[in-house]
């Protein structure tokens, strides 16, 4: 028979699982109602009263969407902009976080006061001041106008996050390898560099699905489909007259899966990339 301390933590935990299953039903919800209108017929959607469940499978939207709309076009710009953003963002991240984890200079408090400052301007007010910049550059409805300015609005994340995992990482580590013969340069690629993957791996993560999600500067900067991101292409279906929710719910859904996919391979270097420098 379960003690009453027992039985105390037995009730705790199922507690607990109650509510993380509560929570969970509550985040995907939306999903399960965007499936559900993605399979019905269009006639399904207006008819009078309205169904939860669909009455007639319409599996097929989730075919006819990738001819009523260019999908591919917009899932390779989307693909490009994303992966570069991240590999732009964190290729200057590294320096710069390594440099102020390991170096005491002047000004080095107010250098990561200044990247933490910078985050907190979101993209929307600078909008216009972007636009502008982007024209005079003659970088209008081109990828690299989208890359530089994901690039950019990712940087301070990057480095505060690969700055905590770098100074979590002890320097006696580094010194040994000097003392073996490693140079600094080796010494960061073969020993700091594979002992900070949790914290890249992070940074790569969130760098990719904020540049992949963002919609107000594509739907400002670009202006074809040549160039288009998903989020941007996926509006055509919302037209002046109707809005086509079928077709709009199953390529929100298609454009989910990249990012769960990259999500499940590499959640398991999230946590411990995210609390890096949390404890001492």
């Amino acid at each position: 028979m379960l003690t009453t301390p027992a039985l105390r933590k037995t009730l705790l935990t199922a507690l607990l699982a109650c509510g993380a299953w509560l929570v969970a039903l509550l985040v995907l919800a939306p999903y399960v109602q965007m499936l559900l209108t993605a399979l019905k017929p269009h006639d399904e959607l207006f008819a009078s009263p309205t169904t939860y469940l669909p009455e007639s499978w319409e599996f097929g939207n989730f075919i006819e969407v990738w001819r009523v709309a260019p999908l591919w076009e917009y899932l390779r710009n989307t693909i490009i902009i994303a992966g570069l953003s991240t590999v732009l963002a964190v290729s200057v991240a590294l320096p710069a976080a390594y440099y102020t984890a390991r170096r005491r200079f002047w000004g080095r408090r107010g250098f990561l006061l200044l990247v933490l400052v910078t985050q907190m301007f979101a993209p929307t007010a600078l909008v216009i001041g972007i636009h502008r910049e982007m024209l005079a550059l003659g970088l209008i409805d081109t990828h690299a106008s989208l890359i530089l300015v994901n690039a950019a609005f990712n940087l301070a994340f990057s480095t505060w996050i690969l700055h905590a995992y770098f100074t979590s990482i002890p320097v006696e580590l580094e010194e040994a390898a000097w003392l073996d013969g490693c140079g600094k340069a080796r010494a960061l690629l073969t020993v700091t560099l594979p002992l900070a993957v949790p914290g890249v791996v992070t940074a790569v993560i969130f760098t990719f699905i904020t540049a992949w999600n963002e919609f107000v500067i594509a739907l400002t900067l670009t202006s074809t489909p040549d160039t288009q991101p998903l989020t941007v292409g996926i509006t055509a279906f919302i037209g002046q007259y109707e809005v086509q929710w079928q077709f709009l719910f199953a390529a929100s859904l298609i454009a989910i899966v990249p990012v769960v996919i990259l999500f499940a391979f590499i959640e398991r270097f999230l946590v411990s990339g995210l609390t890096a420098g949390s404890v001492k």
